[in-house]
C-alpha cells in the first residue's frame, strides 16, 4: 500500500490498511516524531471498533485494548526504552508471543525482540496536513 492522505481522510486510510495486514500480528510503526503515529494508531482501533480510550502508551510501554474485530490489541510504545532487556522487563516479549495484535510505536528501540513476520507501516510528513503512508520492506531513515 502506498497512500499519500489528509488528516481529514485518516480514518479511511486506516480502514484501508486493515485490509491489507490484519493476517498480521505485528504491526510497527516508523516514522519521525510528531508524524502522526498514535493518532494512526487511534484511528485503526477505532475501524476496528475498540471502545476502550486510545491514547499513547508512551509511560505505561503497553496499553491493551478490547476489539470485537480483532480481540486483544496490544499498543506499545518504545521509546523511552534504554535496551531489549529493559523492554523484556517490561512484559514486551509476553505480549509479542501472545497471538494478539501487536501495535508498536518506535520498533527500532528493541527491534532484536521482533519476529522476522511483521507487517511494516512507515508515513512521513509531508506538509502540516499531509502524510504519506507507505508498508513493506523499505526503511524510512530517521
Amino acid at each position: 500500500m502506498d497512500a499519500v492522505f489528509e488528516l481529514a481522510q485518516i480514518k479511511a486510510v486506516a480502514t484501508a490498511l486493515w485490509k491489507e495486514g490484519k493476517s498480521k500480528k505485528i504491526w510497527t510503526f516508523n516514522a519521525a516524531m510528531g508524524t502522526g503515529k498514535t493518532s494512526f494508531i487511534h484511528a485503526l482501533c477505532e475501524v476496528l471498533g475498540v471502545s476502550d480510550t486510545v491514547t499513547s502508551p508512551s509511560y505505561a510501554i503497553i496499553n491493551e485494548y478490547n476489539s470485537p474485530q480483532a480481540g486483544t490489541i496490544y499498543h506499545m510504545d518504545w521509546y523511552r526504552l534504554k535496551d531489549e532487556e529493559e523492554a523484556i522487563q517490561a512484559g514486551i516479549e509476553d505480549a509479542l508471543s501472545s497471538g494478539n495484535l501487536c501495535l508498536i510505536e518506535w520498533p527500532e528501540k528493541a527491534g532484536g525482540l521482533l519476529p522476522q513476520e511483521i507487517f511494516q507501516v512507515h508515513i512521513e510528513i509531508l506538509d502540516e496536513k499531509s502524510r504519506r503512508l507507505y508498508t513493506g520492506e523499505n526503511q524510512l531513515i530517521l
